[in-house]
């Protein structure tokens, strides 16, 4: 299945979201709330064909159920995102992570494969991590 399968910078960063989503085998919907407001109003986006969210969330579940499914899918992941999105990736991952006002141990461990296979500076990630937490408060 993994071999045919190709993903658009775009599906790579939608394949990580749902990856962190997922992490915690409970896609809550301030998660998915967040990825669809990520989706629809990023410039990265812009010209994302949302029909395509469906598949890529089938792919990530399929692959997350197979024994090495996580480094197949940071495979696609890093062969179809540029690495000047590397950051921004990690970013949208952060935001997701942070929606529900909890980033529980199984996101976190995520969050670390995914800095470890993006290779995203500690001190970079740091301050991502911080601006997730910053746009997330509540009163």
């Amino acid at each position: 299945m993994t071999d045919s399968l190709t993903l658009s910078p775009q599906d790579a960063l939608v394949a990580l979201m749902v990856t962190v989503s997922c992490a915690d085998e409970t896609i809550r919907t301030a998660e998915l709330v967040q990825i669809t407001n990520i989706i629809n109003n990023l410039p990265v986006f812009a010209d994302y064909d949302t029909d395509n969210m469906q598949r890529v969330s089938r792919t990530v579940f399929d692959l997350l159920d197979q024994e090495d499914g996580l480094d197949a899918l940071f495979g696609l992941v890093r062969s179809a995102l540029p690495d000047r999105l590397n950051e921004t990736a990690y970013a949208l991952a952060c935001d997701v992570a942070a929606a529900d006002g909890v980033v529980a141990q199984p996101e976190s461990r995520i969050l670390e494969e995914i800095r470890y296979e993006l290779d995203i500076d500690r001190l970079h990630a740091a301050a991502i991590e911080r601006g997730a937490r910053a746009r997330h408060m509540t009163l």
